[in-house]
């Protein structure tokens, strides 16, 4: 494989400052393939808390660093020993950690790539930009897949997450559910399911109410929507510390379930719904920008309510 290999990143130099930096990358290892990127998602979830320099103690955490863990693009070089992919493939990646001194959290927002061929995944050419959906698709389906867990009867917030919900919820065969949003501008695009505010929902009797807004104060509003032994699922990211009202969870005798990250087994249930036809990602980016106008591309991703999925566009970084 070959050495000195470089690429355009973008790089959150501190709490809203981001600079697009052109970064060497580490020398390839056997087991490793260079992927050249053609889109990345830009999250505004983890991401915007990366910017606004709220996020919790986390791993890895530190400026500068490289975001990102929606990209998708083509192997480049395949190492010795990684013989399982092939140059030329389509694969999704979620997140890299390349950049030498600057961090990699999580490091999928450039041009080019070094990954251990075990971290990617192929998908189908077909999926195009969507592709970049597949780690929200499968946190949404790790939401779902917990041992014992409900169906959602109720989920908050319709932005990207929201609707890879309730169109999950679908696809697995269960009873379409309700869908709270206040903003006008994310109230359309439901998909066999109905989208209202929750003064507009009389119902006081959710089995299961998943949780995607990442407001930290929202769950005393959600337990006086639950039925007696009901369950609240934190799907989002909050930054704060999460509290509620403990006789009104208590008279309810209601259960807290928190999702966190998605597995391999979770991305692979989403791509076999997609490929049967019962999961479509169509509808969800609505935005997007060359990776040269990677700074307008963030502060337009979170700070635009209309704005439910931007991606940037490597193909033409030089």
């Amino acid at each position: 494989m070959s050495h000195g290999l470089n690429a355009l990143a973008v790089v959150m130099e501190g709490p809203g400052q981001l600079a697009l930096r052109r970064l060497p990358l580490g020398d390839p290892a056997p087991e490793e393939i260079v992927v050249d990127v053609d889109w990345s998602g830009i999250s505004t979830g983890t991401e915007r808390l990366l910017w606004s320099g709220k996020m919790p103690p986390f791993p890895g955490m530190g400026y500068p660093l490289v975001p990102g863990y929606e990209s998708v693009g083509r192997i480049r070089e395949v190492g010795a020993k990684a013989d399982s992919r092939r140059v030329g493939e389509t694969v999704f990646v979620p997140g890299a950690r390349c950049f030498g001194k600057v961090r990699g959290l999580f490091g999928g927002a450039a041009s080019r790539l070094v990954v251990p061929a075990a971290r990617v995944t192929p998908v189908d050419p077909a999926l195009g930009e969507s592709a970049v959906l597949l780690a929200l698709a499968a946190t949404a389906r790790h939401a779902l897949a917990a041992r014992g867990a409900r169906a959602p009867e109720l989920i908050v917030g319709h932005g990207v997450l929201g609707r890879l919900l309730a169109r999950l919820t679908l696809a697995e065969g269960a009873f379409a559910p309700t869908v709270w949003e206040r903003d006008a501008t994310r109230v359309g695009g439901a998909e066999l399911y109905r989208v209202c505010a929750p003064e507009d929902d009389p119902r006081r009797d959710y089995g299961s109410v998943y949780d995607v807004s990442g407001d930290a104060g929202i769950l005393d509003a959600l337990m006086g929507r639950l039925a007696p032994g009901g369950e609240v699922v934190l799907a989002g990211f909050y930054p704060g510390p999460v509290q509620f009202d403990f006789a009104a969870a208590f008279m309810r005798e209601a259960r807290i379930r928190i999702a966190a990250e998605w597995k391999d087994v979770d991305l692979q249930a989403v791509l076999a719904h997609i490929a049967a036809g019962r999961l479509s990602l169509d509808g969800l980016i609505t935005h997007r920008r060359e990776a040269g106008a990677a700074d307008e591309a963030y502060r337009q991703a979170f700070g635009d309510a209309a704005c439910l999925k931007m991606i940037l566009d490597w193909r033409h970084a030089a």
